[in-house]
């Protein structure tokens, strides 16, 4: 399956910017008028006023119980203490942050959702600790400084429609010195694969005679235009498909990184592929980490590791390039804010594979495609 589409969604964007088309590739990185601000704010948290999202977000499993286990390992950090839950959704956050011993949670949702948090809380009888706040991060005021900052602020490849700005801006306004942020780190990585998927799909073409009698492979070009295009395709990816150790080309501290910083996330990354097969795309996927000792709590979107919503990012090269063992690809890459909507990333790749000339290639999500994250 792609990348999960929100119908609603689509059908508000398409009211505020008319959808450009280019050989049938749409790309956010296309010349288009800018959404203002406002505008992007509006379709963002209004993708967060259904349930499927917070059904999606809930049900994984992974993220939901790392972030549980998380908090109450923190436990010792956050009893009696006051935490700001960033972006609460339906507060299931805040809720783990009460059960952990917090003397207060002000948790701060923009979205319509914040109305079913105000139940959610008092259906666990929490409403005396746990100050549902309706607005955005930036405009609402809160009584007090904070101990502690949670917030599930991923999007897809990390940066897509993240809500890590707004943590940013709470860690400078609000969190006290020495205060806890959870999670502290996140890293990027990226690695080789040989997507099967797509190539059944190239290959398709030249089978259409054999079934039909009708003789269809001039479509593959076609087809490879459409489907090895300048998309960031969101989809799991088999442990079977990566062609090489992962390399980690960026790492965040939420301590330190600013703003400014996140205008432009970029690092080199090498690879030695495995054995012989062909490299037809990059997948690009996270990690992070809450504070624990020796032992910190890592909550990964690896293909080595079990499937989270985020899947993986992939990014299609506009041709595969056959590999043997230790062949080596290597480059650099960089992800920054589309310049028609902040909220939305770009990713933009040198890359060279074994002796080829070094190629280059700028990815973005598709418009109308929803972030799915609470």
């Amino acid at each position: 399956m792609h990348l999960f589409l929100d119908i609603r969604k689509c059908m508000v964007f398409s009211n505020v910017i008319a959808v450009e088309q280019k050989e049938g590739i749409m790309s956010l990185c296309t010349k288009k008028r800018k959404l203002d601000k406002n505008a992007q704010d509006h379709l963002y948290f209004d993708s967060y006023s259904d349930v499927t999202i917070h059904e999606e977000m809930i049900a994984d499993h992974v993220r939901t119980n790392t972030y549980r286990m998380a908090i109450m390992r923190s436990s010792s950090a956050i009893e009696g203490k006051v935490v700001l839950d960033v972006g609460a959704g339906t507060g299931v956050l805040s809720i783990f942050c009460a059960q952990a011993g917090a003397r207060k949670v002000y948790a701060v949702e923009a979205s319509s959702i914040a109305d079913q948090a105000v139940k959610i809380v008092k259906l666990n009888k929490m409403e005396d600790r746990i100050d549902i706040i309706k607005g955005t991060l930036e405009t609402i005021d809160l009584p007090e400084q904070v101990d502690v900052i949670v917030s599930e602020w991923m999007g897809y490849a990390l940066l897509h429609e993240s809500m890590l700005n707004s943590v940013l801006f709470a860690r400078d306004k609000w969190l006290k010195p020495g205060g806890l942020i959870l999670p502290c780190k996140a890293e990027l990585y990226i690695s080789p694969i040989n997507d099967l998927v797509s190539e059944d799909r190239l290959n398709f073409w030249s089978t259409v005679k054999g079934q039909y009698g009708v003789d269809m492979s001039c479509m593959t070009d076609f087809a490879r235009k459409c489907i090895m295009n300048n998309d960031i395709t969101v989809n799991p990816v088999t442990v079977e498909d990566v062609l090489s150790h992962p390399s980690k080309f960026a790492e965040l501290d939420l301590y330190t990184v600013t703003a400014e910083q996140l205008k432009s996330v970029k690092g080199t990354f090498s690879c030695d592929c495995f054995g012989s097969s062909t490299v037809n795309a990059l997948c690009v996927w996270f990690t992070v980490t809450f504070p624990g000792g020796d032992k910190p709590l890592v909550l990964s979107t690896s293909p080595f590791k079990q499937e989270t919503h985020w899947k993986q990012a992939i990014l299609y090269l506009d041709e595969p390039v056959d590999v043997e063992q230790d062949t080596k690809v290597e480059g650099g890459i960089n992800m920054y804010p589309s310049a028609e909507s902040s909220r939305h990333i770009c990713i933009h790749v040198d890359y060279s594979i074994g002796q080829l000339k070094m190629q280059s290639k700028t990815f973005s999500i598709p418009e109308g495609y929803s972030e799915s994250q609470p």
